[in-house]
């Protein structure tokens, strides 16, 4: 592991081993990059299926930046009531470790350059020893209903709000002056339709991706992406085509740390079963989203 790895990999892991984890031993067979996975083609396939997608559990994921830690936020309906649960699995020298936490709720999200963990409207900021205090977005995001955020290299944040309806608006704030800047919305090329949510932004903002409802979709909510064009506005929105999204439920997009593998939720109904759909995971080459670049 390179010395800057390390670096990064000890606070986090710092973070696990407390009082509120349970490190259970080495998971067998699992070696290498990505829980041991076989990698993806251009057809998207369940990643880490018993191990990570769960049968029992709609699973989101998010890797460090370093890809040595993979946290998974878990949620389900049990007799009615709504449960969550977090599991972290972490890379060790003989393979994957799991660790099951206490903590419940969303897992933390670590900026691109692992200098920032975002919890919800707040964060710290690495320091020479550790982390700082928590702190506070800004009074501009106080009012607003958030329930994802991303960031990018230059500090550009992207996120969701909550509404009933299912009709709020993509947002991003910039980061100047030492301070996040009051959000605005998106144009109209990424705010159409219904549903709009969890947004993802590349590290270099040559693109933004989230998942939403328009009339010419799959069906229920498919994932879009938006380029950045030549004079800096976003391009119309692109359905990711029929690869990725189905009839089904699609959303949380996200590219893996070094943008290799895109990772998305869908809803599938479990095979030979009544019953309610469930969220699982899948993961793809994203070479898909070259594909779609438009060339200026």
């Amino acid at each position: 592991m390179k010395p800057q790895q390390l670096k990064l990999l000890v606070p986090v892991i710092g973070l696990l081993l407390c009082s509120n984890s349970h490190a259970q031993g080495v998971l067998p067979g699992l070696n290498g990059p990505y829980l041991g996975q076989n990698l993806p083609g251009l057809m998207p396939e369940v990643f880490a299926p018993g191990i990570v997608s769960t049968p029992d559990w709609g699973d989101a994921v998010h890797f460090a930046p370093d890809k040595e830690v993979l946290y998974v936020s878990r949620w389900r309906v049990n007799k009615g009531q709504r449960e969550t649960a977090s599991v972290v699995f972490k890379r060790v020298a003989e393979g994957w470790q799991k660790v099951v936490t206490k903590q419940t709720g969303r897992a933390p999200y670590y900026s691109p350059d692992g200098q920032r963990v975002f919890y919800g409207k707040q964060y710290k900021t690495r320091t020479s020893d550790g982390w700082s205090e928590m702190k506070k977005l800004g009074p501009a995001f106080d009012e607003i209903p958030m329930m994802g955020l991303k960031m990018s290299r230059k500090g550009t944040l992207v996120f969701d709000e909550f509404t009933r309806d299912g009709n709020g608006v993509l947002r991003y704030a910039s980061w100047d002056k030492g301070e996040w800047q009051t959000p605005k919305a998106f144009s109209k090329a990424i705010n159409t339709g219904k549903w709009n949510a969890h947004p993802f932004i590349a590290p270099d903002e040559s693109y933004v991706m989230w998942d939403g409802e328009r009339e010419q979709g799959f069906g229920s909510s498919d994932l879009y992406i938006s380029f950045r064009q030549p004079d800096g506005a976003w391009g119309e929105a692109i359905n990711l085509g029929e690869r990725v999204n189905t009839a089904a439920e699609e959303g949380g997009p996200q590219v893996t740390p070094d943008g290799k593998y895109l990772f998305f939720n869908r809803m599938v109904k479990p095979k030979g079963e009544a019953g309610e759909a469930q969220s699982d995971l899948f993961w793809v080459d994203a070479k898909i989203i070259d594909d779609l670049r438009p060339v200026y």
